[in-house]
């Protein structure tokens, strides 16, 4: 959870087991011991999905899981019925070609919420994916990376943290830190994390026609205390003197569904093509 840059979050793996009825899907999740995981006044609900398998239907899935569940806790703890009133427990499931899988989630919200972007521009970015961007890119702080059509400034602040060595979730709390773990491990990891950092200058530009962008992309990037790592500015990406020193241009252009029409973007294309 600290440390991914690109995943959507973390669950555990509780079981695993193939189900072609509503009366295996209940017997195996039944045989899980939840017990172990969720305590008496814990809360669990259920969401999940289904692909090419015969339980099909989503919703009467999750009654089943969660009627197994409440019995196997109700048992186990000689209750009929649970409050649900202490920490979340979201459980998830997976239906793939009959194969049932059982899981926790540990994250909460989703790993790409790192706690720096607050408001975004038009047609923003999710944070993970950038990363994944910078991450096939090879950035590594070392040469210069562009971005001249910056919005909010996600890629710029992603590149900056990955080469900074800033762990995206050392900031931000997760659903499993209420459970039943030492809360001094979870700081002992964050802390761990932190003293990882290496903050430096680096050749990091972004840029955006749109001086309400800027402004945006400043203030996310004082947040993911990344700042001092990128220079800012307002310019029309078609007129940029590029340098032609090694390095990379790495961008998420508009492409004429949400921002402009597909002509539009078009002659950006062909116009940024001209000017590198």
């Amino acid at each position: 959870n600290l440390n991914l840059r690109c995943g959507a979050r973390v669950l555990v793996v509780l079981g695993e087991f193939s189900a072609i009825s509503f009366e295996e899907l209940y017997q195996g999740a039944y045989a899980i011991p939840w017990q172990d995981w969720i305590p008496k006044e814990g809360e669990f609900p259920v969401k999940g999905y289904s692909i090419n398998s015969q339980l099909f239907s989503v919703p009467a899935c999750q009654s089943i899981i969660k009627k197994a569940v409440s019995a196997k806790l109700g048992q186990v703890y000689g209750v009929e019925w649970l409050p649900e009133t202490g920490s979340r427990y979201q459980i998830q499931f997976s239906i793939m070609k009959d194969t049932v899988s059982l899981c926790l989630d540990t994250s909460g919200s989703g790993l790409y919420k790192r706690g720096y972007r607050l408001a975004t521009q038009q047609a923003p970015l999710r944070e993970t994916l950038a990363a994944s961007l910078v991450k096939i890119a090879r950035y590594r702080g070392q040469e210069e990376l562009i971005d001249p059509f910056c919005g909010s400034g996600t890629i710029a602040i992603e590149g900056a943290m990955a080469a900074c060595h800033i762990a995206p979730g050392a900031r931000r709390s997760f659903e499993g830190e209420a459970w039943q773990f030492d809360p001094a491990d979870w700081q002992g990891c964050k802390e761990e994390a932190m003293a990882q950092e290496k903050p430096g200058e680096m050749m990091i530009s972004a840029s955006d026609l749109s001086a309400d962008a800027i402004v945006l992309a400043q203030q996310n990037a004082e947040r993911a205390g990344v700042a001092g790592c990128i220079r800012f500015r307002r310019a029309d990406a078609l007129g940029l003197a590029y340098t032609g020193r090694r390095g990379v241009l790495l961008t998420n252009p508009p492409y004429g569904h949400r921002l402009l029409d597909v002509e539009q973007a078009r002659e950006i294309y062909d116009g940024l093509g001209r000017a590198l």
